[in-house]
């Protein structure tokens, strides 16, 4: 099917989603850690804690990819997914803050995690399904700033309402979740369902070609054991931009984790010098975390606009690697910083990555990818970021507390050298549809590899 070239305000309303999307993220990676500490977690604990997030993307990504691509009714075939994981997502806003002990809030989490997944993970093959192969890459980037915008507010929205509505939060002793990280959650469940819900109301999808043939397959195909092995085929047959790209996800995740479960902590720790979580010098130091954090994503959201073009100029993949060259750096940095505005610095380079990360691995898979089989390779795709995750989270804890001496600073540091690592490999991947233009422009020769 010839796809129709989208207007800008209509690629704005397929990608709004994402905004809602990006407040159940940027929450969770501002405020859990802090949140398993207020609860009484140590330091060396926390990744463990962080588990259940990645282990249910890992088994829901796929399980959902695939459904999508065999789902057409009422909403079509992506939408309802949306629809779906936003009002489960939303729930899980709401209840994440008034977790009483670790085994709630960890089991909370790792609700929200497979609520997030079932409306985000179609979100990437919506872009593939509708957008024309030159217009792609405008769509995933117009995804990174809708992430990146809904970031810059969820990640400062207990710092907003502490210091711009001067909401009070009392005392943190006895395991208390503060006041504003509570508001935080709430006003975060709103913004999700809305969000999800107006790309829901303003795009339309494409029904299959053949209606009546789609219809007959997605009857032959009904079953776990069929629709298992049919994942596990897909596995084994990746393209090799997939399998290239496998690297480069997996050392970039590394390095974001890292940052995620300890630059909050590290900050009120090293930076503000709170001794422990019940210091208000703790509370002060997370809430600045989550400043930083909304100045990466201010970062994203304002690099957005640039990105495509920058990659038109020199290619996804030097694009790529120099922006993650930025966020080695940005993160490494920290380890020298003792003033707070300066942290603010260091998250510029951090922000040109994740904006990035967000866009220019999917437009380089996408143009490797058979169409009937976009959506579960998008999910197999995130396999590679949930699996660091996990290697993280049953690892880590014991770097921490026998190589890092429980040193949140330093563990930030690691995070920086695995983008360093992940800028390097992405110059051994192919990227086909950027091959294929070239070659239809004169400007390269096939090359038939052996």
């Amino acid at each position: 099917m010839d796809k129709a070239t989208r207007t800008y305000w209509q690629i704005w309303n397929m990608s709004f989603g994402f905004l809602g999307i990006q407040f159940g993220w940027g929450l969770q990676m501002a405020n859990m850690s802090a949140i398993y500490e207020y609860l009484g977690a140590r330091a060396d604990q926390i990744p463990i804690l962080w588990l259940a997030a990645p282990l249910t993307g890992l088994i829901v990504q796929p399980i959902i990819g695939q459904a999508s691509d065999r789902t057409w009714g009422p909403l079509g075939r992506r939408r309802p997914y949306f629809l779906g994981g936003a009002i489960l997502s939303s729930l899980a806003l709401i209840l994440m803050p008034r977790s009483s002990a670790l085994w709630m809030a960890a089991g909370l989490l790792w609700i929200l995690d497979a609520s997030i997944n079932i409306s985000m993970e179609p979100f990437r093959a919506f872009v593939a399904d509708l957008l024309p192969e030159q217009q792609r890459t405008s769509g995933f980037a117009m995804q990174s700033l809708f992430i990146g915008l809904g970031a810059v507010v969820a990640s400062a929205l207990p710092w907003l309402l502490t210091n711009g509505l001067h909401v009070a939060n009392g005392s943190a002793a006895n395991h208390a979740i503060p006041t504003t990280v509570r508001l935080s959650f709430y006003i975060g469940a709103a913004a999700f369902f809305g969000a999800v819900l107006w790309t829901i109301l303003t795009t339309k999808e494409y029904p299959p070609e053949d209606l009546e043939a789609f219809r007959r397959g997605k009857g032959e195909n009904r079953g776990i054991i069929r629709n298992a092995r049919e994942i596990l085929r897909s596995v084994w047959e990746m393209p090799r931009t997939m399998r290239q790209l496998a690297w480069v996800q997996i050392c970039t995740w590394l390095g974001l984790f890292c940052m995620w479960l300890y630059f909050p902590v590290a900050v009120a720790h090293n930076v503000f010098g709170a001794a422990d979580q019940t210091s208000a010098l703790y509370t002060e130091g997370v809430a600045w975390a989550g400043v930083c954090f909304a100045m990466y994503s201010a970062v994203c959201f304002g690099f957005s606009f640039v990105l495509p073009a920058i990659a038109r100029l020199i290619g996804r993949k030097a694009t790529h690697s120099l922006c993650l060259v930025g966020g080695g750096i940005g993160l490494l940095s920290v380890l020298l910083i003792h003033d707070k505005y300066l942290l603010l610095v260091s998250m510029i380079g951090v922000g040109i990555a994740w904006a990035s990360t967000l866009a220019m691995p999917y437009a380089i898979l996408a143009g490797s990818l058979p169409t009937s089989k976009t959506g579960v390779y998008m999910g197999i795709f995130n396999f590679f970021i949930v699996i660091p995750e996990i290697i993280a989270s049953l690892a880590f804890g014991w770097v921490m507390l026998h190589i890092l001496n429980n040193n949140r600073l330093l563990a930030v540091v690691v995070g920086g050298i695995f983008l360093l690592i992940a800028a390097i490999l992405v110059q051994r991947v192919d990227d086909v549809a950027e091959v294929h233009r070239l070659e239809e422009k004169g400007l390269v020769r096939t090359v038939t590899s052996h």
